[in-house]
């Protein structure tokens, strides 16, 4: 993986994942330890967000500085280059001069991988649109491993925005990489997931169903994946408005669950996730947050050092 592009969760194969999973067991056990590593002691790693950004960017920037390196920041608009007309590839061949590394997140989709093409260095995708978020993927597939011991032979229930958005995207893919005993696809009608990654799903062999509304399936799944409806991804207003609310998972929304249902959430939240999940045993999604420094430092430590 040593000088490799990270664009989309497809790209990677099982067995990759899972030396990846294997190195970032490594990193939690030295994070826990308080064992100060240098493996990219003499690395710079360049974030640039051209969209917000919490947990992406700074646990991007957290993993470089664990690992002994350090970090530039593409700072915002107003006060860069970028307010005098500068345009993308002139920026990005200004980060690839800079650093080792390129982590770009971007409202166009395929902006990620137009920066590999001109960069020399390796680019990771932080987020592109409505359509990836490999590294986001590479999380939940770790946390359900790390909370269940396993990814294949589960039944999983992937729901909210699944036309636009990029995170449950990305985690529908990453299931088809390894044996999921079925994915429910649960959304309103106008937020359904899109055409081309059920066909990819088929083409995998891996078992769905798409469903209108959570209570039909709850009792079924072993892991349920909440992400919230994305205003800002709406072409039209209206279209937000007419599916704006339409699900909530609340206590009352979990009756009749496995007991160890395990509820994993990109976050942010809105209002599609109800604060009372949060004392419950089911709430996996801030460890799912927390694992992004360790499962981030080994995807770092791979492809700059092998």
């Amino acid at each position: 993986m040593r000088g490799r592009d990270v664009l989309t969760i497809t790209d990677f194969t099982r067995q990759e994942l899972e030396a990846l999973f294997e190195e970032a067991d490594m990193m939690l056990s030295a994070l826990k330890e308080g064992r100060r590593l240098r493996v990219l002691e003499g690395y710079v790693l360049a974030t640039a967000f051209f969209e917000p950004s919490t947990r992406t960017k700074l646990s991007f920037q957290a993993a470089m500085l664990r690992l002994g390196g350090s970090y530039i920041d593409l700072p915002p608009e107003e006060v860069s280059s970028r307010a005098k007309g500068e345009n993308l590839a002139d920026t990005i061949r200004m980060l690839d001069s800079y650093a080792d590394a390129i982590v770009i997140r971007h409202r166009v989709e395929g902006a990620a991988r137009f920066a590999a093409e001109i960069a020399e260095h390796p680019v990771i995708n932080g987020g592109d649109g409505t359509r990836d978020h490999p590294t986001q993927a590479m999380i939940d597939l770790y946390t359900v491993r790390k909370a269940l011991g396993r990814i294949d032979g589960l039944t999983y229930g992937v729901l909210g925005d699944l036309k636009y958005g990029r995170a449950a995207r990305s985690f529908i893919l990453g299931l088809s990489l390894f044996k999921p005993g079925k994915v429910y696809l649960i959304s309103p009608p106008q937020l359904a997931c899109r055409q081309d990654v059920l066909e990819f799903l088929e083409e995998r062999g891996v078992e769905y169903e798409e469903a209108s509304s959570l209570a039909s399936v709850v009792g079924e799944l072993d892991v349920l994946y909440v992400t919230r409806i994305q205003r800002e991804r709406f072409p039209d207003p209206a279209e937000y408005e007419k599916v704006r609310g339409s699900y909530r998972v609340s206590l009352e929304a979990l009756k009749g669950a496995r007991e160890h249902l395990v509820v994993l959430h990109p976050l942010p939240r809105v209002d599609e996730l109800a604060f009372d999940v949060d004392a419950t045993k089911h709430a996996w999604y801030f460890t799912q947050a927390a694992f992004g420094v360790p499962v981030r430092m080994a995807l770092l430590k791979m492809i700059l050092k092998g």
